[in-house]
């Protein structure tokens, strides 16, 4: 229950708080997109009750469903949609949530943990080479008046949280894999 607290009150801050104005309107996004998908997601995970592991998405396709939605919604098109109408953009936040969701489930769930590993090496290097992108394009991606300050900015959270959450979960998963028989007992 407290995963699920935890998560809770992490969204609230995500969505309460006028990120817009501390960051600018691209940063602010990129915060709560990789907060809800690299930090709410694990916790909701992590709440999932054991005997509900059955039905968890397997790992790889969680993983490359959470690529198209995430990479989907990040071309021109789509972004300046959700970014002028706040019922699109309100779709964007709760497809995130999802995909993040199944990527760290079916993780968590997976039969071997090196599977779940693999997913989450393959969401870090994805996330990575989209905030690699962005970081490195001499020119705004997605023309809706944002800077190219912002642009960075929000790049480097994505960076900055994302890459590391995901590293750092199929890193615990491949070492819980490959401890040896009499550690993995303890």
């Amino acid at each position: 229950m407290r995963w699920a607290a935890s998560a809770a009150a992490m969204t609230a801050l995500l969505f309460a708080l006028p990120w817009d104005a501390w960051l600018g309107e691209f940063a602010a996004h990129m915060l709560r997109h990789i907060a809800l998908v690299a930090l709410v997601a694990p916790l909701l995970a992590l709440a999932m009750p054991a005997r509900w592991n059955g039905f968890a998405p397997p790992a790889l396709a969680g993983a490359t469903v959470e690529f198209l939605v995430v990479w989907g919604w990040h071309l021109p098109a789509p972004h300046l949609a959700a970014d002028g109408s706040a019922m699109i953009e309100a779709a964007q936040y709760l497809s995130f949530a999802i995909v993040g969701l199944a990527v760290w489930w079916g993780a968590f769930a997976a039969q071997s943990a090196l599977v779940g590993a693999a997913g989450l090496f393959l969401t870090s290097m994805h996330m990575t080479l989209l905030g690699a992108i962005l970081i490195f394009a001499g020119r705004v991606i997605c023309d809706n008046g944002m800077t190219l300050a912002d642009q960075h900015l929000g790049a480097m959270i994505m960076l900055a949280i994302g890459t590391p959450a995901y590293l750092l979960g199929g890193l615990v998963l491949a070492a819980r894999a490959l401890a040896l028989p009499e550690e993995r007992s303890a």
